[in-house]
């Protein structure tokens, strides 16, 4: 089973940018659909970017046109680059495989983003 350790996460003000990664621990990964996910205090984990295997992405209206997520299966790794952050998007930051998230298992760390002044 892929393992995955994400990275990059800090505090940052409103407006800022900060950029996630995930590396994988194995090649497989390149053929699942990976997703960002994030946590906030007193909420539910939410998919905040997918990316298939052949590139198609998608966001939710809470971060779409500020989050791009990408994928580089050459280097095992999924970004998030995240722009205009605001203090909703203070959270810990998970990636793992969509299957993985519908079934609840294999979450990593994760990587605190907080977005304060």
């Amino acid at each position: 089973q892929v393992q995955l350790v994400e990275s990059g996460g800090g505090l940052v003000q409103p407006g800022g940018s900060l950029t996630l990664s995930c590396a994988a621990s194995e090649g497989g990964f390149r053929d699942l659909t990976m997703g960002w996910y994030r946590e906030a205090p007193g909420k539910q984990r939410e998919l905040v970017a997918s990316i298939t295997s052949g590139g198609y992405t998608n966001y939710p209206r809470s971060v779409k046109g500020r989050f791009t997520i990408s994928r580089d299966n050459a280097k095992n790794t999924v970004t998030l680059q995240m722009n205009s952050l605001n203090p909703d998007d203070t959270a810990v930051y998970y990636c793992n495989t969509l299957v993985n998230a519908v079934l609840n298992r294999a979450w990593g760390q994760g990587t605190q983003v907080t977005v304060s002044s």
